[in-house]
This record gives structure tokens, sequence and C-alpha cells, in this order.
């Protein structure tokens, strides 16, 4: 096996000054310029993300980037309240806010996706196993 230092993950946009805007205000993460045009998100619990300008961009139809919280009620109240709109998949219970119910040992965490102004799914979920 190769001697692994680190990784990472990346995800495209067509406008790196929306997504500037998005993940540092409205999600509040840690958002620096790096090379070339890039964004650099310094994950909470470690970790980052590369998010890099293609202008031809067309977003995943899968979650890219699941964040992980305390408190999944008080998480989506205030995205709502910052202007995220929670999305509604066929197939989910999703209740009022658009959170799903997780089941223990059936579906998993609760969980509430969203997408960023490039169309990226992200989510909120509260994982009570994890902690």
């Amino acid at each position: 096996m190769p001697d692994y230092v680190y990784g990472f993950s990346g995800l495209a946009v067509p406008d790196i000054d929306a997504a500037r805007t998005f993940y540092r205000d409205t999600l509040g993460l840690d958002v620096t310029d790096a090379e070339m045009g890039q964004l650099s998100l310094t994950l909470p619990g470690g970790g980052w993300v590369l998010v890099y300008p293609k202008p031809d961009h067309s977003p995943a139809t899968y979650t890219v980037l699941n964040l992980e919280v305390s408190d999944i009620d008080d998480a989506v109240t205030d995205l709502m309240a910052r202007g995220v709109e929670m999305t509604r998949y066929e197939g989910f219970e999703q209740d009022e806010l658009g959170i799903a119910r997780g089941i223990e040992g059936d579906f998993g965490p609760d969980i509430a996706w969203f997408t960023d102004p490039a169309g990226n799914i992200l989510s909120v979920l509260e994982n009570p196993t994890s902690t």
C-alpha cells in the first residue's frame, strides 16, 4: 500500500464568489482563498475541502458533503433563518422542517439535505451513535 500522508475532498462550483459567501457567511465554515482562484473549507473536527471553479459545472446527484451537528432541529432552524431551503426527496418521510428522522438500526441518523448555490447536495445530520 502507498504511504498516504493526508487526504482531502474536492467539489466544483461555477461561481467561486457565491461559494465563498455561502460556505463562509451562510454555513459559518472557515473559508480561505487558495491558489488558482480556489477555496479551502476547513471542516469542524479536522479535514478540509477544496472548492474549485468549473464554468461548465453540473452538480452531482448525490450528497457531496455531510456536516454532523449536535442538534439537528436547531441546525435546520438556523439554516432556514439564513435562507437555506431544505430539499425534499420522494421516498423519504420528512417532517415539517425537512428532516428525515432515522430509526436506529433501520434507516440511520436524522438527516436534512440542502444545496449550495451551485446545486451541490449537502446535508446536516445528527448521529447519536458517534458521540
